[in-house]
């Protein structure tokens, strides 16, 4: 199941939130979100609910234990066990198949590949397991005494599938002491439905485009369809899983939780650098705190650390070749960019902005085909011209849709939060001004939900490209 549905909009949701505000007790809500977190988790293969609560078990048990025994051997022991096992757990079923396909490129050597399904989520559950389990050691937080505490956190089906990475210190607080208030969910409610509008209206309608002209043979494109395929495809990637992020944030204030924001316009960074620090950030702190800061940070073996750290970035994203190249390749000129510092700051600000667009949209290639020969084919025609710079059907699809392209790319920058901003302060204090402004907030987000729904109604093309990651 996943929110940009009309199943888990019109019933799922609905049904959620009936039962939940119905119960008084925070004990009984909590029961409430754990068995529907864990009815959505079974919708797609059940099987892997058991895999879920097994981790969430075992990670729970040894972070007893890692408190009972510390400063001793054994904490060490529950620490590297949780760690082995989470880890095992997470490269068996995603990157097994991977490493045997590569064994078998050795001459004598030919063992059966397993083909396993991947868990929904196992990405993002296997690292909030580890930050709690590393911050139990590190003496941040107390462990849960409770199991089904611990469940709740690690099962909640806002955040489960797509992110952000929620860490126990982010909700440590809220799972029996949250504030349920109907601002806040109002709130929840607004950001939700800005995210479902990024993820159906913007995110699928630039799929459309990425399936015609990626998945078109390379000799068959023109330059400038090349240039609006990955162009397409770096916008239905950010509003996939932005809009993700933002559904998942707003059900979270629903329910009484903060999750931490997962995206901070990164298309309008001026650098890789910062590009990063902006485009999933709860994955970027991850590496960050638990990775490179541990391996020694800034201090010691910096491009030793930094290689380290985007090499598991590109394979966190998939057991594949291309996403290596593309991990070490951000890596490559976040290095260049950390070493050359003193010149590149004074580099026009312009025209870092096109270097840092185009450097993106090279590597989103790599990130797209999996198959290394089609992205130097498409990286080919972007470069070096394919059968004609442009065509009268490249030109009509643009000019057609110039409208929603446009939308598209002003949504990518924070012009619409600024204008939103300026519009509430100049209308501060005014309450007859303030009534107009919420009914016009309140007619946007009914329109944006209207043609949502019109959408998913209408169209069986709903991808989800964060869901295989």
């Amino acid at each position: 199941m996943i929110f940009a549905s009309l199943l888990f909009l019109f019933i799922f949701l609905p049904l959620n939130l009936i039962l939940y505000y119905a119960v008084p007790s925070f004990k009984a809500k909590n029961a409430i979100l754990i068995a529907f977190s864990l009815l959505f988790y079974a919708w797609g293969e059940p099987v892997w609910v058991l895999l879920l609560v097994l981790t969430a078990f075992l990670d729970w048990r040894h972070a007893l234990a890692i408190e009972k025994y510390r400063g001793t051997n054994k904490a060490k022991t529950a620490l590297l066990m949780t760690v082995i096992t989470d880890i095992g757990i997470f490269a068996v079923f995603k990157y097994s198949g991977f490493f045997i396909s590569n064994l078998n490129l050795i001459p004598f050597i030919n063992l059966p590949v397993p083909h396993f399904i991947l868990p929904a989520g196992i990405s993002f559950y296997t690292f909030q397991t580890l930050t709690y389990s590393i911050d139990v050691y590190r003496g941040k937080i107390k462990p849960q005494e409770k199991f089904t505490n611990y469940l709740l956190y690690l099962s909640l089906y806002f955040q489960l599938v797509a992110g952000p990475i929620v860490r126990y210190t982010d909700v440590e607080n809220s799972i029996n002491h949250r504030i349920l208030s109907v601002p806040k969910f109002s709130s929840g409610i607004y950001r939700f439905i800005l995210g479902l509008g990024k993820k159906v209206i913007i995110a699928n309608t630039a799929g459309k485009f990425v399936d015609m002209y990626m998945t078109s043979k390379a000799d068959e494109l023109t330059t400038l369809g090349a240039w609006f395929g990955i162009i397409m495809y770096s916008v239905q990637l950010y509003f996939d899983f932005s809009g993700y992020s933002d559904m998942a944030i707003g059900l979270g204030k629903m329910f009484g939780f903060d999750f931490p924001e997962n995206f901070n316009y990164p298309y309008i960074s001026k650098s890789v650098s910062e590009f990063w620090r902006r485009w999933h950030m709860t994955l970027g702190s991850f590496f960050r705190d638990y990775v490179y800061i541990p391996l020694g940070g800034n201090k010691r073996f910096v491009l030793r650390n930094l290689i380290i750290v985007w090499f598991l970035t590109g394979f966190w994203h998939g057991a594949s070749w291309n996403f290596i190249i593309w991990g070490l390749y951000n890596g490559l000129f976040i290095i260049l960019e950390k070493y050359t510092k003193k010149w590149f700051d004074k580099i026009p600000a312009f025209l870092r902005h096109i270097y840092l667009l185009t450097v993106v949209n090279v590597g989103f290639v790599f990130f797209k085909f999996t198959n290394m020969s089609d992205a130097v084919k498409y990286l080919k025609v972007m470069f070096t011209g394919g059968v004609s710079f442009t065509s009268m059907s490249d030109t009509t699809i643009i000019l057609n849709n110039i409208f929603w392209i446009c939308l598209a790319l002003i949504i990518c920058t924070p012009v619409m939060k600024l204008l939103e901003k300026l519009y509430d302060k100049s209308t501060y204090s005014n309450a007859v001004v303030i009534t107009a402004s919420n009914t016009i907030r309140i007619l946007l987000l009914f329109t944006i939900m209207v043609l949502s729904v019109a959408h998913l109604t209408g169209n069986s093309f709903n991808p989800f490209l964060y869901h295989s990651f």
